[in-house]
């Protein structure tokens, strides 16, 4: 008799339709899930995370209180206007991602939802492992004494983990790292070339 082969989870697209999605390029698939921490005070904070599964990429934290669904379609909405739509958008079955407004608005922006089987946070992968990551690299270390210096923080560590954290499934790389450009247009010229320093360097994100 054959081996038993373990039970496998499936995606489930906002059309009905069923596939094991996975990302193939940026922007193809952004994931994004919930994070909940507490300020010194013990009042709870809650934090949207949403990643972009193929370069690893933390596109945003919104950290507030409390979060809904209209949270949700504020940060899609910044999000979009900056980098475009991604063609897929996976989530859990949380209130706050299978509410209609969520879903309609997402539909009427040319994307695609797809929402994982419930209790089965592994097919979330890419955003439960950002979401390892910052709980062991900061929330377990820091004692955040507002909302405010929470947001700052946290923020500050989203950028590190873009632009200098190592991923080892980047080739210990980070998503999104510094690019060095010449302040001014035009080639850079070689250092000593006509004997005078190079221009200044400015650093962009």
């Amino acid at each position: 008799m054959p081996a038993r082969q373990p039970k496998r989870g499936r995606l489930w697209l906002n059309d009905g339709s069923c596939v094991r999605l996975r990302p193939e390029r940026p922007d193809h698939v952004w994931a994004y899930d919930f994070v909940e921490d507490r300020t010194r005070d013990g009042r709870k904070l809650r934090m949207l995370n949403v990643v972009d599964e193929f370069t690893r990429e933390c596109l945003a934290i919104r950290v507030a209180r409390k979060l809904s669904s209209l949270d949700v379609i504020d940060v899609l909405t910044e999000l979009f206007i900056a980098r475009g739509t991604p063609a897929h958008i996976r989530s859990d079955n949380g209130p706050e991602f299978v509410a209609k407004a969520v879903q309609g608005w997402i539909r009427g922006v040319g994307a695609k939802t797809a929402f994982i089987e419930p209790g089965s946070p592994w097919e979330n992968g890419y955003v439960e492992s950002f979401n390892g990551k910052l709980r062991d690299e900061l929330l377990d270390g820091e004692v955040f004494n507002t909302l405010a210096e929470a947001r700052v923080l946290i923020e500050q560590w989203r950028v590190h983990y873009n632009t200098a954290r190592p991923h080892s499934s980047l080739g210990y790389r980070p998503p999104a790292p510094e690019v060095i450009m010449p302040e001014r247009g035009g080639p850079m010229p070689h250092p000593g070339s006509n004997g005078s320093s190079p221009p200044p360097l400015t650093m962009l994100h």
